[in-house]
């Protein structure tokens, strides 16, 4: 997808109406966790940034939502997703677009990037 969008909103807007549903649930629940976060779009992905530093991405697909917390998110979190039969990688992980997005989990994963982050800097 090229870079035709300069910002979160017109990002989902390029998509179909039940993928921009999910997109648009997944960036509010990601606010509702701190009113810190800072939005930007990061390689071409809506993502946020927690004190100044890149916190998680996220994206939208046909078949599913890509959630990007880096390796250790994924490592940390492997036994969910394995629980839960989400195809995942070494960087990301997919949930698919006609289930409900697993929110308590993303909110797991975020809280421990924010950790990540805190620990990193002292």
């Amino acid at each position: 997808m090229k870079n035709t969008f300069k910002n979160i909103d017109e990002y989902i807007l390029l998509f179909p109406q039940e993928v921009q549903k999910k997109l648009t649930e997944l960036r509010q629940f990601i606010h509702s966790l701190s009113p810190g976060f800072e939005e930007y779009i990061g390689y071409q992905m809506p993502a946020f940034r927690y004190k100044g530093k890149p916190l998680i991405y996220f994206a939208g697909y046909k078949n599913h939502i890509g959630f990007y917390p880096g390796a250790e998110g994924i490592k940390n979190f492997e036994n969910d997703f394995k629980e839960k039969e989400y195809k995942f990688s070494k960087g990301a992980v997919q949930f698919p677009i006609h289930d409900n997005l697993p929110l308590e989990l993303a909110g797991r994963i975020i809280q421990f990037r924010m950790n990540e982050i805190e620990q990193k800097k002292s």
